[in-house]
């Protein structure tokens, strides 16, 4: 069985660098062709909106670690992304599942 989490609570993990919390996540940003997180639109302590590619994230019981600052791409460069994909909060799933590769998934229930 594969692990993941529900988008709600991935969305509501803070975004840390060494444990310094950089930012948390505002949503998730989903190839346009597949069910696939592409990285999360990020909000930051000086406020600037920002994206974090998902392959360079590593999501943690109680964060989204990075390695480095670097991989949280600029403000003026985050609207490329939005352009080729589409936001997890506008998907047509009732209660959206992402797995530890970033697929999105409808909901598995507990029976």
């Amino acid at each position: 069985m594969t692990r993941g989490r529900s988008a709600g609570e991935l969305l509501r993990l803070p975004i840390r660098l060494h444990g310094i919390q950089l930012g948390r996540p505002l949503d998730a940003f989903v190839a346009k062709d597949a069910d696939r997180v592409l990285g999360f639109e990020v909000l930051c302590g000086d406020e600037a909106k920002r994206f974090l590619p998902f392959s360079v994230a590593r999501v943690r019981p109680d964060e989204i670690e990075i390695e480095s600052a670097l991989t949280l791409i600029d403000e003026r460069d985050l609207e490329f992304y939005a352009r080729r994909s589409r936001r997890l909060s506008q998907l047509d799933f009732a209660e959206p599942w992402v797995d530890e590769d970033g697929a999105v998934h409808e909901a598995r229930s507990a029976a």
